[in-house]
């Protein structure tokens, strides 16, 4: 096998791997405070947008998110992704201080107001979209990214 094909076939065979968003992440791991993303805000509001950033919003495959979803209670709403909640390892969901470690979701309904607070580890790159149920206007979805 000649050097450029031996060459490429050890890149071929590299295990793909996350890069975290910071170097030195100690005992906590992934769970550092050096590895946290910036935390995301989504509002469930009647006629209103479910998120007010522009864009996708990006995640770093291997980094720790918070995502911030505050109801208003003027409508029954909800966030459904299938996808997106299996593109992540859930660390828990926070409900009036009740911490819930689920191993899937797929959906987050409000029935009145209250919040609730996602913390995760994006894993699988990809595009992904929350979406209010039955809605199809794009201020009723967010999609994230992972890179």
């Amino acid at each position: 096998m000649n050097k450029l094909a031996f060459a490429l076939a050890a890149l071929i065979a590299a295990p793909a791997t996350a890069a975290p968003l910071c170097d030195n992440m100690g005992f906590a791991g992934l769970l550092a405070k050096c590895n946290r993303g910036e935390p995301v805000e989504l509002t469930l509001s009647s006629g209103k947008p479910l998120y007010a950033g522009e864009g996708p919003i990006a995640l770093q495959s291997g980094a720790y998110y918070e995502v911030n979803i505050t109801a208003d209670g003027t409508a029954e709403l909800a966030v459904s992704g299938a996808e997106f909640f299996r593109a992540i390892w859930m660390n828990e969901i926070v409900i009036s201080d009740i911490e819930i470690r689920p191993m899937a979701i797929d959906s987050i309904e409000f029935d009145a107001g209250g919040s609730a607070k996602l913390s995760f580890i994006a894993i699988k790159p990809g595009s992904y979209t929350l979406r209010i149920p039955g809605s199809t206007g794009d201020a009723q979805a967010v999609t994230f990214s992972i890179q």
